[in-house]
């Protein structure tokens, strides 16, 4: 769609004249392998729990952002546990190190499955972010953009205020470190598929957020920082 699309569509070709976009489609390899081997469900990585039968940490709570407190788990055979420490996870060092290295990062979103929410920080402190306002009325256009699509309702909010606390995650994380805009989408749908949606609606579920995404794109190359 980017790439279709630039020189197509003025904010498409505007973005991309200012701004590079990196996309990493799989951040967990060895747990996507393993769902397709032996676990359809598998959510965590693949690495050895010293002292445990259970496998893998919830990368998605191996952040350095609230790390350790009560929104996640220090049992190695939960579906929440943190890891040992912080960024314990190769997964979660990789993009820590490209993010900082990089230097610049002005925006993060992360994409994850099922609920139908956008969310913002914070999701380890019931605090309101100090850019509260500007996230939520930014999330508040995209869901309107994403539902006049096909009508899909998404909710959005704060992590902590949304959905639940959550410790260590991705877009706490960036935030914490300079990055205004991080979000996370949690595409559909509300539970009646889960996990397993059907293929039938992986087209519609981009086609319905793409506008979405480049509300927040737009935003992000119309407001420097």
């Amino acid at each position: 769609q980017i790439a279709k699309e630039y020189g197509q569509d003025p904010s498409v070709t505007a973005i991309l004249d200012s701004m590079d976009i990196f996309f990493e489609i799989v951040t967990n390899p060895d747990g996507f392998a393993f769902t397709h081997s032996s676990n359809r469900m598998w959510r965590k990585t693949r690495s050895i729990n010293p002292g445990s039968h259970c496998v893998g940490v919830d990368p998605n709570r191996n952040w350095d952002a609230g790390f350790g407190g009560s929104g996640s788990s220090s049992n190695p055979c939960s579906e929440t546990y943190r890891g040992p420490y912080a960024h314990s996870e190769r997964e979660v060092k990789a993009i820590v190190d490209f993010i900082r290295g990089h230097g610049n990062m002005k925006s993060v979103i992360s994409i994850h499955s099922y609920s139908q929410m956008l969310l913002f920080p914070y999701g380890y402190k019931r605090v309101p972010a100090p850019n509260y306002q500007e996230l939520n009325e930014l999330a508040k256009k995209a869901v309107s953009d994403l539902a006049a699509v096909y009508g899909t309702k998404y909710t959005y909010g704060s992590v902590v205020d949304t959905i639940y606390m959550a410790d260590g995650t991705t877009i706490d994380w960036a935030y914490d470190n300079g990055v205004k805009y991080s979000f996370t989408f949690e595409l559909r749908d509300t539970g009646r598929y889960g996990f397993l949606l059907p293929s039938t609606q992986i087209i519609p579920t981009a086609t319905e957020t793409w506008p979405a995404l480049l509300d927040i794109m737009v935003h992000v190359l119309e407001h420097p920082y």
